[in-house]
């Protein structure tokens, strides 16, 4: 990677404003999984050891509807007021507002602001704001080795809007701005690229974890060890359209399950049943795997699958299943999981490979019926102790997190977007804003 790291400059006394990533799960306002956190603290221990002020912000979730500057109706709430009689509408923004109150306090960066202060072993200032009082005075009374954290960025309509006036005055607040979130380096908010596209700050660097995200990555692309064995999973071939055509042009050999492998399937005039089929991308399908065979590819699909009759409702509830080879599926039933002898064949592949890239389930994984796929994939990876295998994110990544697999792993990405614009081959905003070495 040819970008500047906080290693590549003097940060001692300077006031270094970090984009992490600390959009991490809560429940009932307890932390559910630290993962992001853990992934920020090499570089903010980092610039804390170097004696640099470390001022932090971040995004959580997706509170869209109640800002610092005010609230806003989101489309459908407005549309549900302007279908009441004008009397009644008042009242109802009224409960909108109130309840958008009461979920804004799910969106706050305090509980990261604690934990945070326990795993560094020092206190954290947090600010109630993003570019408020609050934040003028943390920002202003803060000391060489001392971290101030913001308030959720999202907190600002500027953020996703990349406002000027948002970006101009974060940059008050720094003499350095480092990009440590990769799970977020795909888009180009205020935080995130717009600070530093718009000319308000000078220097630009990335973290520790930007760096390794984007070397392990990059490497593992351009520079495999072979044979190079990409495995996509997921519900649609549209969410995967890029991916999928440029993996083929890098990899030996592709893997393809979840539900975007029906599509597939089809293609090759097999029955699916009721299994999800985009019909749109059938044509699209049978490209890649002329493209697969023009290229000396091999591309692999399920040959048997675990078949039901309905979705299960809830997702997670048990439901009767069968294994059914492809070749004889029925036109009355659906495929949520590949089946034993597809899962004995990806495992082969794996084994014979030695470097190996994963994104997506291998079938609706919330439900135990329909796990097995996903897990003998994650297996098969973690057996594989002589390759290079690379998770990208997502539920990729919480899967052989959940199964204890995660130190069996050489990489494990932090962004699962964002992974898969680098597997798209696309340049990530926030990465591409960065000074070069």
């Amino acid at each position: 990677m040819n970008k500047k790291s906080v290693k590549d400059v003097e940060v001692k006394g300077k006031r270094c404003l970090v984009r992490v990533d600390f959009n991490v799960p809560m429940k009932d306002g307890k932390i559910t999984d630290e993962t992001r956190i853990n992934g920020a603290l090499p570089t903010i221990k980092y610039l804390v050891d170097a004696g640099a002020k470390v001022i932090l912000c971040s995004h959580m979730g997706k509170p869209h509807n109640i800002f610092t500057e005010g609230f806003s109706l989101n489309k459908k709430e407005k549309k549900a007021v302007e279908a009441l009689p004008e009397a009644e509408r008042a009242a109802a923004t009224a409960e909108y507002l109130k309840k958008a109150l009461k979920d804004k306090e799910k969106f706050t960066l305090r509980p990261v602001a604690e934990r945070l202060a326990e795993k560094l072993g020092q206190p954290v200032t947090f600010a109630e704001d993003v570019v408020g009082a609050s934040a003028d005075a943390a920002v202003a009374n803060i000391k060489d080795g001392e971290v101030v954290l913001l308030e959720n960025t999202r907190f600002e309509q500027g953020e996703e809007k990349r406002s000027e006036a948002l970006c101009k005055k974060l940059a008050s607040y720094c003499d350095i701005y480092v990009n440590d979130a990769f799970g977020t380096a795909h888009r180009s908010h205020a935080t995130t690229a717009a600070i530093v596209e718009y000319g308000f700050v000078d220097t630009a660097v990335c973290g520790f974890l930007i760096e390794k995200e984007i070397a392990v990555m990059a490497n593992a692309l351009e520079n495999p060890t072979r044979p190079f064995v990409a495995i996509l999973g997921g519900a649609k071939v549209a969410d995967k359209l890029k991916v999928i055509e440029n993996l083929l042009e890098k990899c030996d050999s592709l893997v393809i399950g979840g539900g975007m492998s029906y599509t597939f399937l089809k293609a090759q005039g097999y029955e699916v049943g009721t299994s999800l089929v985009d019909d749109e991308k059938i044509e699209y399908c049978k490209e890649m795997m002329a493209k697969a065979e023009k290229l000396g590819k091999k591309l692999y699909l399920p040959v048997d699958a675990v078949i039901t009759a309905d979705f299960p409702d809830p997702i997670d509830a048990v439901v009767p299943t069968e294994n059914c080879d492809i070749a004889s599926f029925p036109a009355d039933m659906m495929s949520l999981d590949i089946g034993e002898k597809t899962r004995a064949m990806y495992a082969d592949v794996v084994k014979n490979a030695k470097t190996v890239i994963w994104n997506g389930p291998m079938g609706v994984s919330e439900n135990p019926c329909f796990a097995a796929g996903t897990i003998s994939v994650a297996k098969a990876l973690a057996e594989a102790e002589d390759a290079i295998t690379i998770i990208g994110g997502g539920d990729s990544a919480a899967a052989v997190t959940n199964l204890g697999f995660a130190d069996k792993m050489s990489h494990i990405s932090t962004g699962g977007g964002a992974s898969l614009e680098l597997f798209e081959g696309k340049k990530l905003p926030g990465i591409e804003c960065l000074n070069d070495k």
